[in-house]
């Protein structure tokens, strides 16, 4: 099949003696006789009827060509091609990307009277945003305009949608935003969303309250994701009194915030050391219709865990477990480590057990953080009995837990659990770990001189 240009009728009348071709450009005599005429069918149109050439050109796998044919059958003044051929060639062209024959398909579509519909304008929206193609789909309103086609706010909301999706287009979103009134547009809720979340992202979160305000003034009823839009842009900056006031509003007007809402509003509370005030959201949360999950539960246990307030964490993760909500192994761990750095370490130790019963399997900085707490106040045997219980639970320690317990069982001298921590010590598999060998090292230096100094007393002894 060609695919250069055609500049002669030769050449055209060359691709059009195909055998589909020649049915569909045959004259209206060879027609059946059970066949009616078409409507659109001009006797004096070499190409017959136009419901024949558009099923030409939608037959053709190159646009190329496709558009050979629209543009040689254009050039007759008998013939006329239909509306759809129109509308199938640019699909076509939009398709294979050759986006700048589309101008001139649909300037030939305007110039035929033939009125326009959204279908074609939606579709060539969505070519232009999978074209990466910000100001085609700018301009792409103002053409609808110019043929007396009044944009939908669907064709609103996708443009804007293609532009803020652009660094550096925001301001020609918001150019038509306010272009749409005047031109009988009416923006919807999703179109105000569009720009209340692209205005926060850019950190003007003024302008996303202000556009919030004028959808309030303008009857345009606010949803769910405009509350969330907006709580998360005052949480972002910081200004979480602000997020609580918005939320409030919402519950008034009877709306069920999401979740993301809430974790948004928790986890913000809890770095601005609003604990409080977190706690008893968490609490209301159930209460206004939306039950808390797990990502609630552990943005509480982190706040109060990075406030020194492990015991209130405990109360939460006790909390969730009544509340249907079973912790996970993060949890655990950030529990676990928030008591062993408030010095709660058999509290931790309790936990630990809790969490291996639960089948979860801990992180070696769970184990390591209570066997260093135990190792810094010399409860060895307690030390010991988090080893053994990770041991046979499977899990390997890191090298750095080792490095503590062995020296700290050395000096309890009890030959028997030595002897059972090397042997345990020397099945993990840590290759090259100098750590590791350094506390070997320094194991036999310490054995070697136990040994030597009970030579030494049983000599003295001899000689008394």
């Amino acid at each position: 099949m060609i695919r250069r240009p055609i500049y002669n009728s030769f050449a055209v009348s060359r691709h059009l003696t195909s055998p589909l071709s020649r049915f569909l450009f045959s004259s209206s005599s060879k027609d059946s006789p059970h066949e009616p005429m078409e409507s659109n069918q001009n006797p004096k149109s070499p190409f017959g009827s136009p419901t024949r050439v558009q099923k030409l050109i939608a037959s053709q796998s190159d646009p190329l060509l496709a558009k050979e044919i629209f543009d040689y059958a254009s050039q007759h003044s008998n013939f006329r091609h239909t509306q759809s051929s129109h509308l199938v060639l640019i699909l076509k062209l939009g398709r294979s990307r050759h986006l700048g024959l589309i101008d001139d398909v649909l300037a030939k579509h305007r110039s035929s009277g033939y009125p326009v519909t959204g279908e074609l304008f939606t579709y060539l929206i969505k070519v232009y945003a999978e074209a990466k193609l910000p100001e085609k789909a700018f301009a792409m309103f103002y053409k609808m305009l110019e043929f007396n086609f009044t944009p939908q706010p669907k064709h609103l909301n996708r443009i804007l949608e293609v532009l803020v999706s652009h660094r550096g287009y925001l301001s020609k979103a918001f150019e038509v935003f306010k272009s749409a009134r005047l031109h009988g547009v009416m923006p919807n809720t999703t179109t105000y969303n569009i720009l209340m979340q692209a205005f926060c992202l850019n950190d003007d979160l003024s302008v996303a309250y202000k556009l919030f305000g004028e959808m309030l003034e303008r009857d345009v009823v606010p949803d769910v994701e405009s509350y969330r839009i907006l709580i998360q842009g005052f949480c972002r900056k910081g200004q979480a009194n602000g997020a609580m006031e918005l939320l409030e509003d919402m519950l008034n007007k009877g709306f069920v915030p999401d979740r993301l809402s809430y974790t948004t509003l928790l986890n913000s509370l809890c770095r601005k050391t609003q604990l409080r005030e977190a706690y008893k959201l968490l609490c209301r949360m159930k209460l206004k219709g939306c039950n808390p999950d797990i990502v609630h539960y552990k943005t509480m246990i982190l706040g109060f865990c990075r406030q020194g307030r492990a015991m209130d964490a405990r109360k939460v993760l006790d909390y969730m477990s009544c509340n249907s909500c079973s912790p996970d192994s993060v949890s655990y761990r950030t529990l676990i480590v928030g008591l062993c750095g408030q010095g709660m370490f058999e509290e931790g130790k309790k936990y630990l057990h809790e969490m291996i019963s639960n089948g979860f399997s801990p992180h070696f900085s769970v184990s390591n953080c209570l066997v260093k707490g135990f190792c810094s106040f010399g409860k060895v045997e307690e030390a010991c009995d988090v080893v053994e219980l990770v041991m046979k639970n499977g899990e390997t320690l890191h090298s750095e837990t080792w490095e503590m317990i062995i020296p700290m069982v050395c000096k309890e001298d009890d030959s028997e659990k030595i002897k059972m921590f090397i042997e345990d010590a020397m099945k993990v598999e840590i290759s090259g770990d100098t750590r590791l060998v350094d506390v070997g090292i320094g194991l036999g230096s310490y054995l070697s001189s136990k040994l030597q100094m009970k030579r030494k007393n049983a000599r003295d002894r001899k000689r008394l």
